[in-house]
């Protein structure tokens, strides 16, 4: 069926371009729909009513279906294609993402089987001859080749011909990451578009909706519900199936299941089983079925080759004269859906909706059946010998993949669903799942045994994975308490991915989870903890070690490992976990083991007392523990201050609680014996403060500290200053970079104080810093150069600083320094330029905070954090009057994908907090802030036709054209910018 012009795509001015067929072949991982899909073609109306039918009965949507309907409405033979009350939202929503961003996103959340998938194709068939419409169809493990095919998709038709593309993605998993390869491609490429690029429709299924989720500003949510005009448009299609289908339209299951309303009754009338479920030498068919049923009502979305079912089912093959594959499934048929694959090779098998297959399991195994039988038969029955690659994900996923949900204990799942209760998840309260669903059911429904039967049977099958032996590990120590059993395990998988510092981990729970329960037996005594307390700080040793080493960039994926893009910290947080076990247990049993541990008395004189010698042979850690707490908690110090898990997303909770618990119990408490510096005390101090490296100084305002604590701690840095311009060595430099930022903290709170440091010396002592060159500077160095000696309009410093130097010099000194460690978190912006001169023109984030706080008093402070979180993530915070009135909004101009802040007739390069907005060349105006990497601009604005800005009032005006008056670079050739 080929186009006779061939296929042709839309561009931005709503023309089509005729494009030949080897684009095709250059965008193999994409399935592209063409903007004259079908057009001119003769269909056969067999071949469409059967895609129609295979539709109804709850095969996924081709897109031969809404041709094939378009077509008929349009000459009045049928009811218009269905369409559900979120079709004009989403529809809306991806029209308003049409400016202002390279990379928008738009979420659809659906709960399985509500019809999601269908949406969102009816979306793209709908703008197909507006966008560039195409789904993400292969495998997601190389993302630099999907951006590279994305971009491709634009600008295919050359220069001029551009569209944005509207791409489907229903792998939320790989979302930021293909963003930003889609952005470096675009920079890469030095792209010149005043469109977005590309429009991110990412299909997301979903159990339970939160509370949260309903924003419709970000997402459209799908439920297994209608409303009232959705269900005047299915009775309406009932007439007219009926009609065209009188004998087949009550096998119709996935479009009568939506009827009638995802009715609980229908479908328990639809799965009353006449076939023989006998436990014992079932017929194959049943138990395919079985099999069917398992993984779709575990994996929504999944589905079996029709080969492979064919070949469990045995001969006769159909190809040798044998019955059809529809034909051997009978009784059980109607329940079943197959379909072409994209590639068009062997068709796909799975159950017609998701709650038929979770209605089927729960017959089964009322019958008899259960589910672990079920799983232990497919595993060795229908995977045969060797498991083949396209069963793999989906046997990862049943035994292995956590779902967010509530306790098990309460009534969730297809029940709730059916009857339209919401659970505790949609009102809110949710955390990661213990095990997968399926180890959960068969736990909850049958028992702990059959849980580690299907488990240990998974991971001697599939020898080479190590996630299913991790699992099995898990559910020993955390169900079973087994922790022999689970150690076994722990380092069987651990072995079979030695590299791989998640897996790894596991190992270091189970010994910290043994410890934890040893330790509340009366009888327990301190060898006993120490004994265990060693295997676990080797084990999260060993996870540090694996973290380290696991360089996104130098470690390749086998397919069956995920190489982490992000450093695991579970190694480090793992040994705090364990150090405060050991901390509080060894101290309930005797008061002096306190002053042991934070080396105030010597170990070995408390041995000796309580004549405990076997104790000796603990010594070298005992001696040890408190330099390694304190190592890590200062690694967690700049951890937490510089970054978080991304813009949208905190810590959890209760880690900074944990880490800050354990400095105090090691470190914040006296000085060790050790200890004969004059530095000693004023240093010990300062911890007690927490206020004894950069970042703990910085998050002196986050704890409260008034003026007379952040007086006392300034006079400590200035003493311990003094002491160390009489040594050789560095101390200086860094005691002299605590004491200005000490400054700068306490000026924040009492701009008048008598111990402020003037100004001019400050500067002066990092000018001596910065001639003298130290070697390789740290980021906070730099840091403070640039807060320091940022210029301001009109006024001279004194000292003449190449500040696009220094800034370059900051992000090697990052890349050397925190990079590793903070690779794929968001970098928090630590201290804005704001209005004023001096020091006081440094604003802290903590002020903005404030400022919400205080506009927000009534509310509870859940609610206070959640609302700050999500002005700074949606980036409301730029619109708001107080920041306005606080910040100093500054003129720069975007070049390249580059932004540069104008100031005083200078240009100096700063990134773009979100590079998506810097979407093409021109004059902007933004908010300057500093992350520990360098100056960022954030709230870009680019000014409107009449040349004005966007933001409010506080935030308008015409750029002075004098100062940004620069070409519009098209190219760069020879090292020269070439400009049009």
């Amino acid at each position: 069926m080929a186009h006779n012009k061939g296929s042709s795509l839309s561009n931005a001015r709503g023309r089509e371009i005729y494009v030949g067929s080897q684009i095709r072949d250059s965008i193999s991982l994409l399935d592209v729909l063409y903007a004259n899909e079908f057009e001119e073609e003769d269909i056969d109306s067999a071949v469409a009513k059967k895609t129609e039918v295979d539709f109804y009965r709850g095969a996924p949507p081709q897109w031969l279906n809404f041709y094939w309907a378009e077509r008929a409405t349009s000459a009045d033979k049928i009811t218009p294609f269905i369409k559900r009350d979120g079709f004009t939202e989403l529809i809306e929503n991806i029209k308003k993402r049409r400016k202002g961003d390279l990379t928008p996103t738009m979420n659809l959340l659906h709960q399985p089987g509500s019809g999601g998938t269908t949406l969102a194709k009816q979306v793209l068939w709908d703008m197909r001859k507006t966008f560039r419409c195409a789904v993400l169809t292969g495998a997601t493990s190389d993302i630099t080749a999907i951006a590279k095919q994305v971009i491709h998709l634009f600008t295919a038709g050359g220069q001029g011909q551009q569209n944005t593309v509207l791409l489907l993605l229903e792998d939320e998993r790989i979302l930021e990451n293909l963003q930003d390869a889609i952005i470096k491609e675009i920079t890469d490429r030095n792209i010149t578009t005043h469109r977005p690029v590309v429009i991110i429709l990412n299909c997301v299924r979903k159990e339970v909706i939160k509370q949260e989720d309903h924003n419709k500003s970000r997402h459209v949510i799908l439920r297994m519900e209608l409303s009232e005009a959705e269900k005047q448009q299915f009775e309406e299609k009932q007439i007219e199936i009926s009609r065209s289908y009188s004998n087949e339209h009550k096998q119709f299951h996935g479009f009568n299941i939506m009827r009638e309303n995802f009715s609980g009754d229908y479908v328990k009338e639809t799965c009353a089983l006449s076939g023989d479920v006998r436990k014992n030498r079932r017929p194959k068919n049943d138990q395919l079925l079985a099999f069917l049923s398992l993984v779709n009502a575990y994996v929504p979305g999944s589905h079996l080759l029709q080969s492979q079912c064919q070949a469990f089912l045995g001969p006769p093959d159909p190809i040798y004269g044998g019955p059809s594959f529809e034909q051997r499934m009978e009784p059980f048929t109607h329940l079943i859906v197959t379909f072409p694959s994209q590639q068009g090779q062997d068709k796909h098998v799975r159950m017609a909706h998701p709650l038929i297959a979770q209605q089927c399991v729960k017959v089964l195994a009322m019958a008899g059946v259960p589910r672990s039988d079920t799983a232990r038969n497919f595993l060795t029955d229908f995977c045969r010998e060797e498991v083949q690659q396209h069963l793999m994900p989906i046997i990862k996923d049943m035994l292995t993949k956590r779902e967010i949900t509530v306790d098990h204990q309460q009534k969730t799942g297809l029940v709730c669903v059916l009857q339209n209760k919401p659970t505790k998840r949609e009102m809110g309260e949710e955390r990661k799942d213990t095990f997968s669903r399926l180890i959960h059911d068969i736990e909850a429904n049958e028992s702990k045994s059959n849980c580690v039967s299907v488990l240990r049977l998974a991971s001697e099958k599939i020898t080479q994975n190590p996630f299913f032996p991790q699992a099995l590990a898990r559910f020993f120590y955390l169900r079973m308490g087994e922790y022999g059993e689970s150690e076994q395990w722990a380092k069987i998988a651990k072995d079979r991915d030695p590299k791989n510092s998640f897996v790894a981990d596991t190992l270091g729970q189970v010994y910290k989870n043994h410890l934890n329960s040893r330790v509340h037996v009366p009888s327990i005594a301190a060898q006993d903890i120490l004994q265990l307390a060693v295997k676990a700080f080797e084990a999260f040793k060993d996870v540090e070690w694996a973290a380290e080493n696991e360089q996104g960039a130098d470690m390749q994926d086998d397919g069956m490992t995920k190489v982490s893009h992000i450093f695991n910290n579970r190694g480090l947080f793992g040994y705090l976990e364990v150090a405060n076990i050991v901390f509080d247990s060894l101290v309930s049993l005797d008061r002096n083991w306190q002053k042991v541990l934070t080396m105030e008395i010597s170990a070995d004189s408390f041995f000796i007392s309580i004549r405990q010698k076997k104790l000796f042979k603990y010594k070298p850690l005992i001696i040890s523990l408190r330099d390694e707490v304190e190592r890590k908690c200062e690694f967690f110090d700049g951890y937490l201050t510089y970054s978080k898990p991304s813009m949208k997303r905190n810590e959890p909770h209760y880690f900074q609680t944990d880490v800050k618990n354990c400095y105090c119990k090691y470190v914040g408490t006296c000085t060790p014996i050790h200890s004969e510096s004059a530095i000693d005390v004023p240093l010990q101090k300062l911890k007690e403060a927490m206020a004894i490296a950069f970042p703990g100084l910085l998050c002196c305002l986050d704890k409260g500290y008034d003026e007379s604590n952040l007086s006392r701690i300034t006079k400590l840095w200035e003493e311990i200053q003094e002491c160390e311009k009489n040594k050789d060595g560095g101390g200086e430099n860094q005691a002299s970079q605590n004491f200005i930022l000490a400054n700068i903290i306490l000026s924040k709170v009492e701009a008048a104080s008598p111990m402020l440091t003037p100004l001019p010396i400050l500067r002066r002592t990092l000018e001596r810093h910065l001639l003298a060159n130290y070697g390789n500077q740290t980021p906070e160095f730099y840091l403070l150069v640039l807060l320091l000696f940022w210029p301001e309009e009109h006024k001279k410093i004194g000292f003449n600083i190449d500040l696009n130097k220094r800034i370059i010099e900051m992000q090697d000194s990052y890349n050397d320094t925190y990079k590793k460690h903070l690779r794929s978190r968001y970098l928090r912006p630590l201290i804005f330029l704001g209005k004023g001169e001096g020091l006081s023109r440094l604003v802290h984030r903590s002020k903005i905070d404030n400022l919400f706080v205080e506009e927000n008093q009534m509310a509870r402070p859940e609610a206070r954090t959640d609302t700050i979180d999500q002005k700074w993530s949606s980036g409301e915070v730029w619109r708001e009057p107080s920041v306005q009135d606080l910040l100093l909004p500054v003129n720069g101009v975007v070049r390249q994908h580059r932004v540069f802040a104008c100031v005083d007739g200078k240009e100096i390069e700063v990134c773009a907090d979100q590079q998506s907005k810097v979407w093409k060349s021109g004059d902007v105006c933004f908010y300057l802030g500093f992350t520990i990497r360098g100056p960022v601009a954030y709230g870009i604005q680019y000014p409107s036709h009449h040349g004005h800005f966007f933001h409010s009032d506080r935030m308008t005006g015409e750029v002075p054209r004098k100062m940004l008056e620069v070409p519009d670079i098209k190219s760069i050739k020879d090292g020269k910018a070439v400009t049009v």
